[in-house]
């Protein structure tokens, strides 16, 4: 539910920008209506990177076979995606940005906006975890030996 709460936080500030036509300083998703402090804290961005991290990595152990590289793909980009977070995060708590700019800035950043690229970031985390979850309930036979959870379905005899 968190992953998905803040996937739509993220559209939700693109629809703002590019659907309802607002300022990017006060597109803030839901979220930011209501605490516009809190959306424009680093920390609570990198409350959720690291958040998002540590089940990636405590959740690894359930993946076996196709769905462990997948899960696999997923973590090592949230790895990134946490450490551009942490130096978002340092440079607000230091008063040092990167390269001088006016605001914290991260290093995919230099070449993307701030926006578009958290919503990026966001869906490349998202759709191999999703695609890792999918294979994990219809292991081949030789990933389900290996697996020690049940709920993965029932193989089809047919």
């Amino acid at each position: 539910m968190v992953v998905v709460a803040h996937w739509a936080e993220h559209v939700a500030q693109a629809i703002q920008v590019y659907v309802l036509g607002w300022p990017l300083p006060d597109a803030l998703g839901v979220l930011g209506e209501f605490f516009p402090w809190l959306v424009r804290s680093e920390w609570m961005h990198y409350g959720y990177a690291l958040l998002m991290l540590i089940g990636l990595v405590a959740l690894r152990k359930g993946f076996t076979g196709r769905a462990r590289t997948w899960w696999n793909v997923s973590l090592g980009i949230q790895i990134w995606h946490h450490l551009e977070h942490l130096l978002l995060l340092l440079q607000a708590l230091t008063h040092h940005n990167l390269l001088g700019r006016p605001a914290p800035t991260s290093i995919l950043q230099l070449v993307f906006p701030r926006m578009e690229l958290h919503l990026f970031y966001n869906a490349v985390v998202f759709v191999p975890m999703v695609v890792a979850m999918i294979l994990h309930r219809r292991p081949r036979e030789s990933e389900r030996a290996n697996m020690a959870c049940t709920c993965a379905s029932s193989p089809s005899y047919g």
